[in-house]
């Protein structure tokens, strides 16, 4: 499990790295401040959680119980929370509306909050 914890935090800050110079560069010509900063946004939170699971996958104060949950919450976070957040930004582009799909920000935001509780409910509860 630790292998595919590090693995999935390395590709999300890699995506994260991709993305934040795609916005940097080419999303800068065609979006707002405001949309530019949303989708940056995205971005920190995404890396964030990167460094989070790389964080998870090194520990040993965990039980691969805990790592595996704080595993799909961050997984499951970022691709609802982040994920929602770049389609919302760049709506503008597309003839789809993301709106519709708008709901789902705070669901993945929710994921990542849960993911830090089960990490803190962990760290108190674990026997030294």
């Amino acid at each position: 499990m630790d292998k595919k914890i590090i693995s999935t935090g390395a590709i999300f800050g890699m995506i994260a790295i991709i993305l934040g110079a795609f916005g940097a560069h080419a999303l800068k010509k065609v979006l707002s401040l405001e949309q530019l900063s949303t989708f940056e946004t995205g971005v920190r939170y995404q890396m964030y959680h990167a460094v989070f699971l790389l964080f998870i996958g090194l520990t040993n104060e965990l039980s691969q119980k805990a790592k595996k949950t704080i595993y799909f919450l961050v997984l499951f976070g970022v691709i609802l929370f982040s994920g929602s957040i770049y389609l919302l930004a760049t709506n503008d582009l597309t003839s789809f509306d993301f709106k519709v799909i708008g709901f789902v920000t705070p669901i993945g935001g929710l994921l990542l909050i849960l993911a830090w509780v089960v990490l803190l409910m962990n760290i108190i509860n674990k026997k030294s």
